[in-house]
């Protein structure tokens, strides 16, 4: 079979924009936290690419990828097998599939850019109060024992694909999984010393434009083809993404203090990224644009909500990718369009049954329950061997410099 030269391209500029998306992350929460732990908030997200690369190539990619439900040959439809792992019987000539003819490389490197990213999402709620040691091995075990599986259900032929579920780029699997991974660390290693106020706006501003830019291959991307779904889903995600900004600017300006605050259209932004994200192929420009002004409603009251409680989510990664995750998980059970994806069956509001509503719900409460139960006992398990909350000394001094040596910039 002859190489699709023009796929191929697409492939790799999506693989490059998603992995642009850790390092936007890195950003965005470097500039949400104070001046001490600058440094170990990035890092957080950066030693992801490297030890996230490293399981990947030994094993992630084949206990995701390798076996189905069909043939019998993956664990009950939970995980895969070890089939391909070390890439083992995969060359750079090795294409995906007959119809979808880029590099099978291509794809690994592809999905080994969600692997990293879902981590390092969780690590924004509990900023400040994680040894770094603790955290290398949480990474490690909460890839392999939570995302691994979801993966494989979801997008590698296992459990939930077979039962009729969808995701298209990633609400069950990414958003749902990681943000009430962050709600199951906050209540495990409870609220910061000192609270604190955003240290650097501008650098939140560059993570957001990193984030929103790497989105389009986050989304676009997953439809592994380049045809009417992709351009749908590209200009789905800038869609939702702007409504939910300006909604949430909207509702901040006539709500609390009354004022427009920049941190508050680029949090928009990023709730209505994440709420499209299991939508963007199965649903119309119109139902995208709605979603986004739900994203922005139901993220800010999930945010106020987690106020209102005292719960130290420092950067919100449960009010907003948690659940941005789940509603827009169960917008596709309303929205989704045959018309424009024939993969799925019509949502309610376009004469389906509620089947695929019934569906998307058990699936996100399911993967919600285990994300966040699993992560406590890991969280406990861990800390029987290694501390996981620092001490109050290091919360003061700033892990920075305490944990790493180093600091961000000199004062002056």
């Amino acid at each position: 079979m002859m190489l699709d030269v023009g796929l191929t391209t697409f492939m790799i500029l999506a693989t490059s924009l998603v992995m642009l998306m850790t390092p936007g992350l890195a950003f965005f929460y470097g500039g949400l936290g104070c001046n001490k732990n600058i440094l170990s908030i990035m890092m957080q997200s950066f030693v992801s690419m490297g030890i996230g690369t490293v399981l990947w190539f030994a094993f992630g990619y084949s206990l995701c990828f390798s076996g189905n439900m069909d043939s019998g040959s993956d664990f009950f439809g939970i995980i895969g097998n070890l089939d391909k792992a070390f890439y083992h019987g995969i060359t750079p000539s090795t294409l995906y599939s007959a119809d979808k003819r880029f590099p099978e490389y291509i794809f690994i490197a592809y999905q080994m850019m969600f692997a990293i990213i879902t981590p390092a999402l969780i690590t924004g709620a509990f900023i400040n109060r994680v040894s770094f040691k603790s955290y290398v091995v949480f990474l490690i075990f909460w890839q392999i024992f939570v995302y691994y599986p979801f993966v494989h259900m979801v997008w590698g032929g296992g459990l939930l694909a077979e039962w009729g579920v969808f995701d298209f780029a990633g609400g069950i699997t990414v958003h749902a999984t990681a943000g009430f991974a962050a709600l199951a660390s906050v209540y495990f290693v409870g609220r910061r010393q000192v609270t604190h106020e955003p240290n650097n706006i501008p650098l939140v501003a560059i993570g957001t434009a990193l984030l929103w830019f790497g989105w389009y291959g986050f989304n676009a991307g997953s439809e592994l083809a380049v045809n009417s779904i992709t351009i749908s889903s590209f200009l789905n995600t800038d869609t939702a993404a702007s409504f939910a900004a300006v909604t949430w600017l909207l509702i901040e300006w006539n709500t609390g203090k009354k004022k427009p605050t920049f941190i508050g259209l680029m949090t928009g932004a990023v709730a209505g990224l994440a709420t499209i994200t299991p939508a963007a192929g199965f649903v119309d420009i119109y139902s995208a644009a709605l979603i986004g002004i739900i994203a922005a409603f139901g993220c800010f009251a999930a945010v106020k909500f987690k106020e209102k409680k005292g719960w130290d989510d420092a950067l919100d990664v449960w009010g907003v990718h948690g659940m941005g995750g789940i509603i827009g998980t169960i917008c596709v059970g309303f929205f989704a369009n045959s018309a424009i994806n024939e993969a799925i069956p019509n949502g309610l509001f376009f004469g389906g049954d509620a089947m695929l509503l019934f569906k998307e719900c058990a699936a996100i409460l399911f993967a919600t329950s285990y994300a966040f139960f699993f992560t406590l006992l890991l969280f406990k398990i861990i800390n029987k061997f290694i501390p996981v909350r620092v001490t109050e000394e290091d919360q003061e001094l700033g892990l920075d410099l305490s944990h790493h040596g180093e600091i961000a910039r000199q004062q002056r």
